[in-house]
């Protein structure tokens, strides 16, 4: 079904028309923070179940819908596509995109191989098209924070770093999460990866990772590998441990410490960006990053327009997408390797 809007020139100040490919939770997800930016975007949505497209759009004032991935892609209205399927239609549906003309937001992890970005970044090379890779803990508070405190060097150079995001979040026999080809990898791959960017985007880029997985639970619906212990160094020759579990109980269902030791302070922060505790240079201090774009989503999507305006790279290009991937590599490479 076409939706409302038609196709038109748009000056740069005209609102960017996204169009949703797929509408399951994590577009629902997308479509309640991106309602705060009304003056630079409106939706539409597709799938391939028309009433529940023609849903979505009624639940978060869509301009239109679509009873088909391609007749979004295929629509002169549309400006951009935002991927939000399981992984392994995540390449396919790219590629046609850019084909198309359009820009591209897909969903992290964007791709199960390295190969495949690497065919991707081609493709937005050839197209001259904007490409976000969908990392919203990229812009979330807590990132900026720690980024901009590393930076200032309140707490020296540093020396080992530890991350921990533990919490038992199991999945019903029926999600696609729990089929590996549909998600690209166990758990840890499929989400963990948000985990790994954040480590690897604070200033010190990680040079080397290895996997330390548990074997799995065989008890439940939830079949899946849900824990992993990354060790990895930095580029400054720091140290760091990420772990990371969906099957362990934690305080209050997901509430975690995290640290940052640095030769002259220690910053200690609540994983999921509550606070942020600094001693360090200057004496010590507590600090909120902030509750109203908690998990960055918002910024992605101010961050994704003005690319598309500007043509300019976003912050999380395919490019920064690619490190974390190849990090992936060696994660997955020695997770069963002898020590």
């Amino acid at each position: 079904m076409r939706p409302t809007a038609t196709a038109r020139s748009r000056p740069t100040s005209d609102p960017v028309h996204l169009a949703f490919l797929g509408c399951g939770f994590i577009t629902g997800v997308h479509s309640r923070h991106v309602k705060r930016l009304r003056d630079d975007v409106v939706c539409s949505y597709a799938s391939r179940d028309r009433e529940k497209a023609e849903a979505f759009c009624r639940r978060y004032l869509g301009v239109g819908s679509y009873d088909s991935y391609g007749a979004a892609i295929d629509d002169p209205a549309v400006d951009a596509v935002v991927i939000a399927v399981p992984p392994r239609f995540h390449l396919e549906l790219t590629l046609r995109a850019l084909s198309a003309g359009k820009h591209v937001l897909v969903e992290k992890p964007a791709y199960p191989r390295t190969d495949d970005y690497l065919r991707v970044q081609a493709a937005r090379s050839d197209s001259g098209r904007v490409l976000l890779v969908g990392e919203n803990d990229h812009y979330k508070p807590l990132a900026i924070c720690l980024r901009g405190l590393l930076r200032e060097g309140v707490i020296g150079d540093l020396v080992l770093a530890h991350f921990t995001t533990l919490m038992t979040r199991l999945k019903p026999a029926d999600d696609w999460r729990n089929d590996e080809g549909m998600a690209g990898g166990d758990a840890f791959f499929e989400e963990g990866i948000h985990w790994l960017h954040i480590a690897n985007s604070l200033g010190p880029a990680i040079t080397e990772a290895r996997g330390f997985r548990p074997p799995p639970s065989r008890e439940g619906p939830d079949r899946r590998a849900k824990s992993m212990l990354v060790a990895f160094r930095y580029d400054n020759g720091a140290a760091g441990a990420l772990y990371y579990s969906r099957e362990v109980p934690s305080l209050l269902r997901g509430v975690r410490l995290s640290k940052l030791f640095g030769r002259d302070g220690i910053i200690t922060f609540e994983s999921n960006g509550a606070f942020v505790f600094v001693r360090g240079v200057g004496g010590r201090r507590m600090i909120l990053p902030g509750f109203r774009d908690m998990r960055g989503y918002q910024a992605m999507y101010r961050d994704f327009v003005d690319a598309i305006r500007t043509g300019r790279a976003p912050e999380m290009s395919i490019d920064a997408a690619l490190a974390d991937q190849r990090l992936m590599d060696q994660i997955y490479a020695t997770v069963d390797a002898p020590c």
